[in-house]
């Protein structure tokens, strides 16, 4: 059985070289298609970022709000994975091992707290922005 997994792992090796090692042509990964696709959506995001300095009136203020927009958008999934990951440690293997159940608690309540803090900066930067310069 070892040499199998020996023979096995060498075999695995040695494709991951022989595929690691050849050329890819950047011109045949890229296609036109998919490079107006790019180019559209970097578009769309100068955009998106010309109106926040545009709405706060100034290219610091435009620049924080539209990087607090973007942590806003893809910290939920982060966190929900983060959450996830809390809950399997306390309620599935937390129920073998006890220090894997605290670690579980501690690593959903971060997750929780750092959810509410992501989506509530954003706020409070347009409320202190807006209202609190005069």
């Amino acid at each position: 059985m070892k040499k199998v997994l020996i023979v096995v792992s060498i075999m695995l090796l040695i494709f991951g070289f022989f595929l690691a090692t050849q050329k890819v042509n950047a011109t045949e990964v890229i296609d036109s298609k998919t490079e107006s696709k790019l180019i559209e959506i970097k578009d769309n995001q100068a955009k998106t970022l010309e109106d926040y300095k545009q709405k706060y009136g100034s290219d610091a203020y435009g620049f924080v709000a539209y990087i607090l927009h973007i942590v806003q958008v893809y910290s939920i999934p982060f966190c929900f994975l983060g959450i996830a990951i809390g809950a399997i440690h306390k309620y599935v293997i937390g129920i073998r091992k006890l220090d894997t159940l605290e670690k579980g608690m501690g690593l959903m309540v971060t997750f929780t707290i750092l959810l509410m803090i992501c989506q509530i900066l954003p706020l409070a930067f347009a409320v202190i922005i807006k209202f609190g310069r005069g």
